[in-house]
């Protein structure tokens, strides 16, 4: 909890002191990253919105992600979480954005994709796209959630 706390305070400052406006975009972590940096307050003057997207049409009506992209590579794959990244920029005000799709548990894997698979992308306008992929195992779902946010919190700092 408290490292959690400490990146999301820095995430906040960083964006703050460069003028960023945050939206988040979220499938296996459920709302956790956007209530991570909203637990911080004064963050309203840099998380723009949060999109939480369980599902395939979600991700497709709410973010525009393609079906067919989504048919061709999974929902839980490196594609889809860029997608999802650019997604939420386009329908925001945000500038920088960060998405996380993957496996929680404890069903839904795979051998090709195990439980414990994340992919977190992150984007900000003019800027490359991060992309990571982690596996932290069939470590239970509330690990694997809470594990994602701080990754995915880490990855945000990085885009900013």
């Amino acid at each position: 909890m408290r490292n959690r706390y400490s990146i999301s305070t820095k995430v906040l400052n960083d964006a703050r002191s460069r003028g960023l406006h945050i939206v988040i975009a979220e499938s296996c972590t459920g709302g956790l990253v956007a209530g991570a940096l909203t637990e911080i307050a004064g963050a309203s003057d840099v998380v723009d919105c949060g999109f939480v997207v369980y599902t395939n049409e979600a991700k497709s009506q709410l973010l525009g992600v393609p079906p067919a992209l989504i048919a061709r590579h999974g929902a839980v794959s490196a594609e889809v979480a860029r997608a999802l990244a650019e997604g939420a920029l386009a329908h925001s005000f945000a500038h920088a954005s960060i998405a996380v799709t993957g496996i929680a548990g404890p069903s839904g894997g795979s051998p090709e994709k195990p439980v414990g698979l994340v992919h977190i992308a992150a984007a900000r306008q003019g800027r490359d796209r991060l992309i990571e992929e982690h596996r932290f195992g069939d470590i239970g779902r509330e690990q694997v959630r809470l594990k994602s946010v701080e990754a995915a919190l880490k990855l945000l700092s990085r885009v900013l």
